[in-house]
């Protein structure tokens, strides 16, 4: 019976879902409209949207994993992510907005040649529909652990719910339902679970006694795996596509920046919450074997039917939310920058919102057959962000800032900085640091020597804003 009434609630929660995703598919009159929400949110629709998109599998089960081993500190994964999109939204917003486009490496084209374009695409590709297996595989985790289900059925359950709204409404699908899941995850996580953990717990007095000293200091996590989030969060959020396709939309410059900064600090106090779930659970669950389900054990633990039901759907939000920004940042990667490729005409992203939907539909599939074979969802998240910091940043920043800088060195920064996270990630583990460490350096090397020794190095273009002068 008390399955029964939980089950109740979260269909009721995906027949919402549901029906906004159709709303939202209403709204499409364009292709602005499916991939950048026609370029007109507001601030309360941007803090929302954007907040929901960073906050997914890893900022949630793999802050209260982080929590249950290391403490307070392990805060750090959401702290890193908020401090990133706070400062894109002070540094990057106003230029980006003025470019007009829908994906990072258009703007990679802007500063060199098409040829960066077609590079930088396949990195951005593999590192969207990463983020997307990464909140689905935390998805079927807490369907699984919740309802006993069997880890590939919670793939299909929720993946598919996500695959579906956002295929059918594209961005203005992907808002309307971030805003629900927002408010769902702000009160079913931080309002409800929270403090209910923390009185099974005993109380913060009881923590504070019967929790080791370590953790209750922000840096027990470790300096080196401080560093090692900043390099891969902070830098990622600054290009990653999922995150640039919310930029796009904001209706102007000071939405963006003011929004985006209170995105940022809600980011940080998320990760406050969820690592004070983790510590509660130490307590609760000591003998816990797998920190993984640290979370999803704590929602059957710590709440009584009906309201576990309700805290079910505000998990599922915030991991969906991710999901879906994945998703629709990898269909619109290889829409506007492969698919013509591809073709063989000449090089022009497509404006149907049929191929996009058709896209959005294929790789959603793609998404949901990849999250079974992936266990660990803040390694997935790593390994997605190390290929993007790893492959991207030098390019795009020295685009940015460093006159000299050439295509070849572009590419050849991009190619070895991807080949070198690659490598090191098989040879060291996916939560080493020596993979962001050694693609960052070899990035940096290759773009500055490969730069200077082109011959032919490309033409500054004048007409892209700069971040620098703010013109």
């Amino acid at each position: 019976m008390e399955i029964s009434i939980d089950l109740g609630v979260v269909i009721l929660y995906a027949l919402v879902i549901l029906s906004f995703g159709w709303i939202g598919m209403r709204r499409i009159q364009n292709k602005d409209d499916f991939l950048v929400a026609g370029r007109n949110l507001g601030p309360v629709f941007y803090t929302g949207t954007m907040a929901a998109t960073v906050l997914g599998g890893a900022a949630t089960i793999g802050s209260v994993r982080l929590g249950y081993l290391y403490g307070i500190s392990g805060l750090w994964l959401c702290a890193t992510l908020g401090l990133g999109i706070m400062g894109l939204s002070l540094v990057l917003a106003k230029p980006l907005l003025r470019l007009r486009v829908y994906t990072v490496t258009q703007v990679l084209e802007r500063y060199y040649s098409p040829a960066t374009r077609n590079a930088s695409a396949v990195i951005m590709l593999i590192y969207a529909l990463m983020i997307g297996v990464t909140s689905t595989i935390a998805t079927g985790t807490i369907l699984a652990v919740i309802f006993d289900l069997p880890f590939i059925t919670g793939i299909i359950l929720g993946g598919g719910l996500v695959v579906v709204y956002a295929t059918i409404g594209g961005m203005w699908s992907l808002t309307l339902t971030d805003m629900i899941q927002f408010i769902i995850m702000t009160i079913g996580l931080v309002f409800i679970l929270l403090p209910a953990s923390v009185y099974n717990a005993g109380g913060w007095e009881t923590m504070t006694q019967q929790l080791p000293d370590a953790f209750f200091s922000f840096s027990n996590i470790g300096y080196d795996t401080i560093l090692t989030y900043f390099l891969i969060y902070f830098l990622g959020v600054f290009i990653g596509q999922d995150i640039w396709q919310r930029v796009f939309t904001a209706k102007g410059e000071k939405v963006a920046k003011r929004a985006g900064v209170l995105s940022g600090l809600y980011c940080i106090l998320y990760g406050v919450a969820m690592a004070m779930i983790g510590m509660a659970a130490k307590l609760v669950l000591p003998e816990l074997e797998a920190p993984d389900t640290a979370f999803a054990t704590m929602i059957n633990e710590v709440l009584p039917v009906g309201l576990r039901g309700l805290v079910i759907a505000a998990s599922l939000a915030a991991l969906m939310s991710t999901a879906s920004a994945g998703l629709l940042a990898a269909s619109t990667t290889v829409a506007q920058d492969l698919w013509p490729l591809v073709r063989g005409k000449k090089y022009r992203e497509s404006d149907s919102v049929t191929l996009n939907r058709v896209f959005t539909l294929l790789f959603g599939l793609l998404m949901l057959a990849i999250a079974p074979t992936i266990g660990d969802v803040i390694s997935a998240l790593t390994m997605a962000y190390n290929l993007l910091v790893g492959g991207m940043l030098i390019p795009l920043i020295g685009g940015i800032f460093w006159k000299r800088a050439s295509t070849r060195g572009a590419i050849v920064s991009m190619a070895t900085g991807a080949i070198t996270a690659s490598i090191f990630m098989i040879k060291d583990g996916l939560l080493a640091n020596t993979p962001i460490y050694f693609s960052l350096a070899i990035g940096l090397l290759t773009f500055i020597v490969f730069s200077l020794s082109d011959p032919n190095p490309r033409s500054r273009n004048t007409s892209i804003p700069s971040p620098v002068s703010g013109e």
